[in-house]
């Protein structure tokens, strides 16, 4: 890792995304399930390797790699704008989105603040990657992805919680598929 840059493209990387001024925007389930539905369509079009992952009700982490012939930067770089836009749109759309106005000019405020953005900016521009080069630096994260909803109260067990890979070690139905990791991927 160089700075917050992805440096070597197919290694496995921890990742953070983080709605910003970290609006709880994920705690309604749509919107969970718009991030699914891409992290699948990355999985299945663009190279990207799920290894664990964890949304809570504002941030995101995930433990990837890329494919080769791929690049990590770019598959997050493309999800994160496909994401952003669908769900800005999901809360424009939806009527019964009691914080709509709130978030919507809170998405437009950040975006004056990104020459990046023109109307709306939904993710921080920082995914904080870290290269898990060592089998140790792996399993903390894991463990520190799989306890993340313990930690923030909103379940007893990691495997209770629908958004996290704790619930496919456990073989246990869970909304995304992943790839489990063996000696031999680091």
């Amino acid at each position: 890792m160089n700075g917050h840059k992805i440096v070597n493209q197919n290694h496995i990387h921890f990742i953070t995304s983080t709605v910003v001024g970290w609006l709880d925007v994920f705690s309604r389930r749509d919107y969970k399930d718009i991030i699914i539905d891409s992290l699948k369509y990355c999985q299945d079009n663009k190279g990207l390797i799920v290894y664990a992952y964890v949304i809570m009700t504002n941030h995101m982490h995930l433990v990837v790699a890329a494919e080769e012939g791929f690049l990590l930067s770019d598959i997050i770089r493309d999800f994160k704008k496909h994401t952003s836009k669908t769900i800005i749109n999901a809360i424009l759309a939806n009527p019964s989105e009691s914080r709509q106005e709130w978030m919507i000019r809170l998405f437009k405020y950040y975006a004056k603040h990104n020459k990046n953005n023109k109307v709306y900016q939904f993710w921080k521009r920082d995914n904080h990657p870290i290269e898990l080069v060592r089998t140790d630096w792996m399993w903390q994260k894991i463990n520190y992805i799989h306890q993340n909803p313990v930690r923030a109260g909103i379940t007893v067990n990691g495997v209770d919680y629908l958004y996290s890979s704790a619930r496919n070690d456990d073989d246990l139905e869970s909304p995304l598929s992943v790839t489990l990791i063996t000696k031999f991927d680091l």
